[in-house]
C-alpha cells in the first residue's frame, strides 16, 4: 500500500496518541484503586505501578508533541473510549493492565508497520522504544499486586 509522508506521519499520530490515551486511562484506574487500598498496598501500587505508568505517559506525550511540533502537524490527544469503568481495586488494578497492554499493542504495531523509520525519524523511535521499555514489566507487577488483595 502507498502513502504518502503526511499520511503516515497522520498515522503515527493517531497511533501514538492511542497509546498516550491508554497509559491515561489506565492512570485513572491506578488513582482509583489506590483511594480504595490500605495504606501499605497504596504505597506498592503507587511504587510499582502508578509511578512507572506515570513516566511511561510522560514520555509517550512529550514523544508524541515533539513529533508534532516538527512537522507541523494536529497532535490533538486521543482519548480512550468511555466505557463502563471498573469498580473495586482488583478490577481497577486489571482494568489498568488491560490499558496499558493495549498501549503497548499500539506501539508494537506501529514500530512493526515501520513508518517510524520511513516517515518518523530517531527522536519518534527512540520514544516509542522507550514506552515500551516502561510498561513492559508493568502486568506482571500488576498480577503479583492483585495476588495479595485480600490476604
Amino acid at each position: 500500500m502507498s502513502y504518502t509522508n503526511q499520511q503516515g506521519r497522520e498515522r503515527i499520530v493517531r497511533d501514538a496518541g492511542a497509546a498516550a490515551g491508554q497509559l491515561e486511562l489506565a492512570l485513572s484506574y491506578l488513582t482509583d484503586a489506590y483511594e480504595l487500598l490500605d495504606e501499605g498496598v497504596a504505597d506498592r501500587l503507587e511504587e510499582q505501578l502508578f509511578s512507572p505508568v506515570q513516566a511511561a505517559y510522560g514520555r509517550a506525550r512529550r514523544t508524541l508533541n515533539t513529533f508534532v511540533r516538527r512537522y507541523g502537524l494536529d497532535g490533538s490527544p486521543e482519548r480512550a473510549a468511555p466505557g463502563s469503568r471498573p469498580h473495586g481495586p482488583r478490577e481497577l488494578i486489571e482494568g489498568a493492565v488491560d490499558a496499558i497492554e493495549q498501549a503497548d499493542h499500539w506501539i508494537a504495531e506501529l514500530q512493526d508497520s515501520m513508518l517510524p523509520v520511513e516517515v518518523g525519524d530517531p527522536d519518534l523511535r527512540a520514544g516509542l522504544s522507550e514506552t515500551r521499555e516502561l510498561i513492559g514489566p508493568l502486568p506482571a507487577r500488576a498480577h503479583d499486586l492483585v495476588r495479595v488483595l485480600g490476604r
